[in-house]
């Protein structure tokens, strides 16, 4: 749990890392577009910033799910909440990183066969927020047979 933590941290201090540092770099390097490519700009900044933010929420997230883990408490309807969150910026990510390769796509900047790898790569992204969506399931499985020997533990404590 500590190591995870730790990663978790290290990441964490990273994406604030890109949002107050690079990011403006990003800006000021844009800013150096020939003409036809200066509508660019500002999607690539949105698109950045939203990534981040989606990294953050994934983050935020195991963190508290790592502390429900810790305190014995991850097997309730509380854990679902962030299950759900991972999903979504999950989804998001994916939206963000099909964004890229829509606004790659148009012109010869850059070859179509870069597009396709960056689409292959949204499609990547999806597929981690449809493994979190069955690990959610079997969440949901264990959290019922947790509610079930509960409820068995109490009927045996009342015959007893």
């Amino acid at each position: 749990m500590l190591a995870l933590r730790a990663v978790i941290v290290a990441l964490f201090v990273a994406s604030v890392f890109v949002q107050a540092v690079m990011v403006p770099l990003l800006n000021s390097d844009l800013r150096d577009l020939d003409a036809d490519l200066a509508y660019l700009r500002v999607p690539v900044l949105v698109l950045t910033l939203a990534g981040v933010v989606t990294v953050e929420v994934v983050l935020a997230c195991v963190w508290r799910l790592v502390t429900m883990v810790r305190r014995g408490t991850v097997f309730s309807a509380g854990a679902f909440r962030y299950v759900h969150l991972v999903i979504g910026a999950f989804v998001a990510a994916s939206l963000v990183v099909f964004g890229f390769a829509v606004l790659l796509a148009p012109g010869e900047a850059v070859a179509p066969g870069v597009v396709g790898l960056i689409c292959l790569l949204a499609l990547a992204v999806f597929g981690v927020a449809l493994i979190v969506l069955v690990l959610r399931t079997l969440l949901a499985q264990a959290v019922a047979v947790d509610g079930e020997a509960s409820r068995m533990r109490a009927e045996l404590a009342e015959v007893i």
